[in-house]
């Protein structure tokens, strides 16, 4: 079986070490670089993502929102329905400033007695902080769980039936199925070469961590964090980081062709300029698909168009591509997009296809 080299990551430094310590559960490296603490493979295998992988993932922590106010709290904070999330789904979610720049993005479920909100490692304790600002009187009480619960990524042909021998359904996209010390998270299938790979995020207890990760390593291939933010891209849906807090409204990344906001929830910080874009006038920025040679660009990495030297755009992610290269989200100009030439830095950045549809205008109202 042909191998390809992972890219090198810098080493550990003083990063999480619980997220060191995930990273050494699979008998992988840990490391720290401009996406967080991450896991590095020696090897991976050329099509391990569709053979069936599990990536252990330091890089993203968990925010555990309790009390009798915890859904009305949230609802008023991010951009997406709270109150009317049931046990079972699973929804994107944005937090923004009062300009409606998103701060933080999360992927939010229920569980018995606590809602979870899955986000960056790195920018965790400062949504905490800041949400807690806004709590007040509210019933809500808002705590780090990244210590109790570690984060997996699963996908490929085999990830189902390695599921299901831990005795957790595999659930669709956007829904939620639960074992003892473990639930899944369905989400939104990554689109390699026309073909569409299924994917679930795992939180684990960390009480139950040593046995998932045997069972789950007898089947899967154990790939590193970097190889799941490629499965990010390809799926489509940004993650924000702190390099990009604070660039973008939620359109300028299609946050809401992904479901991660609603237009008829009510008030949140924003909310008014969110509402605006959408409603009132055609978007001139866009999220689109790219693949440049070379390594992977930073987080907001400047993008320039075929004419003239100012940015048109910024990358939202990237990571290298199994086959060389490395492939990437960026929010640019619809107009420079269209019009092709497109570089990061020498390096010229050609389109790639998204796994939905982005529309030249707003949909409409209703």
């Amino acid at each position: 079986m042909s191998q390809a080299p992972t890219p090198a990551a810098n080493p550990a430094t003083n990063g999480d070490p619980a997220g060191h310590a995930l990273a050494a559960a699979f008998g992988l490296a840990p490391a720290d670089d401009l996406w967080g603490p991450q896991s590095v493979a020696a090897t991976v295998t050329a099509r391990w993502y569709a053979e069936g992988f599990v990536a252990p993932l330091p890089d993203l922590g968990l925010l555990s929102v309790g009390g009798d106010e915890a859904a009305s709290f949230l609802h008023s904070q991010l951009t997406n329905d709270v109150e009317h999330l049931p046990e079972g789904q699973a929804r994107w979610y944005g937090y923004c400033t009062a300009k409606g720049r998103m701060l933080g993005s999360f992927l939010g479920w229920r569980e018995p007695g606590a809602i979870r909100l899955a986000a960056t490692r790195t920018m965790l304790e400062s949504l905490r902080k800041r949400l807690t600002m806004f709590v007040l009187r509210a019933k809500v009480r808002i705590d780090d769980a990244s210590g109790g619960v570690a984060l997996l990524g699963l996908g490929g042909e085999a990830a189902s039936v390695a599921l299901e021998e831990l005795g957790v359904a595999a659930p669709a996209s956007m829904h939620t199925t639960s074992a003892p010390g473990i639930v899944a998270i369905g989400l939104p299938p990554a689109l390699v070469d026309g073909a569409e790979w299924e994917r679930w995020l795992l939180a684990v207890s960390r009480a139950d961590l040593e046995r998932v990760a045997a069972a789950l390593g007898k089947r899967l291939a154990r790939v590193g964090s970097a190889q799941w933010r490629w499965t990010e891209v390809r799926a489509g849906v940004a993650r924000i980081v702190p390099a990009t807090s604070e660039l973008f409204v939620p359109q300028m990344v299609n946050y809401e062709l992904v479901d991660g906001v609603s237009f008829t929830k009510g008030c949140y910080p924003g909310q008014e300029v969110v509402a605006r874009s959408h409603y009132l006038g055609k978007l001139k920025r866009r999220m689109f698909a790219g693949h440049v040679q070379g390594e992977p660009p930073a987080p907001a990495a400047d993008v320039f168009g075929a004419t003239g030297d100012e940015p048109c755009g910024q990358v939202v992610m990237a990571a290298p591509a199994p086959q060389g290269g490395a492939d990437l989200l960026f929010e640019c100009r619809i107009d420079a997009a269209q019009a092709g030439g497109l570089r990061v830095g020498e390096a010229p950045l050609t389109l790639a296809a998204l796994p939905y549809a982005v529309p030249a205008n707003p949909p409409p109202p209703g």
